[in-house]
């Protein structure tokens, strides 16, 4: 049995943390030692940051980007293609492409992949969603940028399936990506690349 040395209010912290992607305990036990060695330039901010997000920030009905407004200040964008929705797999993948700059379209984020060991089926991603917007008309191309890992892939290949009768040009990341690739790690050369090189599936 391990030995308990700091009081539960600091180990919360250190489990909480251990939680985040990239973040194991180790790593948890130095940040939260950072935060609380500044704590009025770190730990105070941070707080008031966390609780404001938690207050302001919602899911976007339409898309599934994280917002203060809804729908999203995305969605709302008149300057934006209304004929292309990009489908990517997290919000981050969304972070990643307006970074790059490089396409003014409309998104709709499936809120992760299809894994059957991990118990995720089509009903737990927002494909529903996506198959309402196609429905309305206005989208003449759905361009499918997920991951380019096995699961990624196997999501992509199921999503244009779906869409093989709606009348939209289905298209995916050529490119630039590499297999097992995730966007948000990827530089804005190689996305750039990717999205000039797309072809249909």
């Amino acid at each position: 049995m391990s030995k308990k040395i700091a009081g539960p209010e600091i180990e919360r912290l250190v489990q909480l943390l251990s939680r985040m992607p990239g973040l194991g305990p180790r790593s948890a036990r130095k940040a939260v030692l950072a935060l609380l060695k500044r704590r009025n330039e770190l730990l105070i901010p941070l707080t008031e940051a966390m609780q404001q997000a938690v207050e302001k920030i919602s899911e976007c009905p339409t898309c599934g980007n994280l917002d203060t407004v809804s729908p999203c200040s995305i969605c709302q964008d008149a300057r934006r293609d209304d004929s292309l929705i990009v489908v990517v797999e997290e919000v981050g993948d969304i972070w990643a492409l307006e970074r790059a700059n490089i396409i003014q379209a409309r998104y709709h984020v499936l809120g992760g992949h299809l894994s059957p060991l991990d118990g995720i089926g089509p009903d737990k991603l927002n494909i529903a969603g996506l198959l309402a917007r196609v429905s309305t008309g206005t989208v003449k191309e759905v361009l499918l940028a997920l991951n380019a890992t096995v699961e990624g892939q196997s999501t992509a290949h199921y999503v244009s399936d779906l869409l093989a009768s709606s009348g939209v040009s289905v298209s995916r990341l050529a490119q630039g990506v590499p297999m097992g690739g995730e966007l948000d790690y990827l530089d804005e050369g190689t996305l750039a690349a990717a999205f000039k090189a797309r072809r249909k599936i």
